[in-house]
């Protein structure tokens, strides 16, 4: 995905129906910025429809005060955008080099302003044009029915340099030995490798802090097992001498006996004789 340096895309200021860009509004559009939520699109002249392309998003967003020239002291707004490859063939012909920013002052009903749009142009002077027919014609701004809501307002357009970043192919020298290919191969992908074992070593570094817990948790519940093994042991051992204890006693002593039953004598003298 091609991409640009961060340009700027806007200054606090006029804006194109007479209002003032707000620092804050700025500051907002800082702070809550997310394409995922709300991705502001590239159009042309701010137009919108089903048949006009778009040329683009913007990526991220950032302020930045600016320190020299007239415009010192200003709060600025800067983004990185991707462009479509019409986006880019149009820049490199000097057409389109103007920007304005599309500022939703209320967005969602939230308060706050979000960045809805960025357009691009030929003429800054035509934006400039509509804003003096708002003030001397009949109080409706000519760009109105390009606005997403009631709450939206385009920026003064201001020339903007757009300075892509592209991928690059290295095309091999045949002139090269083969250690200079080598090398070079090495050189492309050093980055990805330092950051790819920068990776393995925290990954490395996690999984040993790891294997320290788990063998500090084995080592604890072998200390318990041991314990409770040597416990279990000296419970049999007791066990076991107080039963041979208890046989020796048990066979000292002597069975009772009880004498033989002769049967019933009768006392002959005390019978009658009938």
């Amino acid at each position: 995905m091609k991409k640009t340096k961060p340009i700027r895309i806007c200054v606090e200021g006029a804006t194109t129906d007479g209002r003032q860009v707000q620092r804050e509004w700025l500051t907002d559009i800082e702070k809550n910025y997310d394409p995922d939520t709300f991705g502001a699109r590239i159009n042309l002249e701010h137009l919108k429809s089903p048949w006009m392309p778009c040329f683009g998003d913007v990526l991220s967003v950032y302020t930045e005060e600016i320190n020299e020239g007239l415009l010192a002291g200003k709060l600025a707004l800067y983004g990185v955008i991707s462009p479509t490859d019409e986006l880019i063939a149009l820049n490199k012909q000097r057409q389109k080099v103007y920007t304005s920013v599309e500022i939703d002052t209320d967005f969602s009903d939230t308060g706050k302003a979000y960045l809805v749009g960025l357009a691009v142009t030929d003429n800054p002077a035509s934006l400039g044009t509509s804003m003096l027919q708002l003030r001397q014609g009949q109080g409706v701004c000519a760009l109105s029915d390009r606005k997403l809501s009631s709450n939206s307002v385009f920026t003064a357009a201001e020339e903007t340099l757009f300075e892509f970043i592209e991928e690059t192919t290295v095309v091999p020298n045949p002139s090269l030995s083969l250690l200079e290919k080598v090398k070079g191969l090495f050189s492309r992908e050093r980055h990805e490798q330092s950051q790819i074992i920068n990776d393995i070593q925290q990954a490395i570094e996690y999984c040993a802090t790891q294997q320290a817990k788990s063998e500090a948790q084995i080592a604890d519940l072998c200390g318990q097992l041991t314990a409770l093994k040597n416990a279990n042991a000296e419970k049999h051992q007791q066990l076991k001498t107080e039963l041979t204890t208890l046989t020796a006693s048990l066979a000292q002593e002597e069975t009772p006996t009880r004498p033989v039953s002769l049967g019933r004598t009768r006392d002959t003298d005390t019978l009658t004789n009938c």
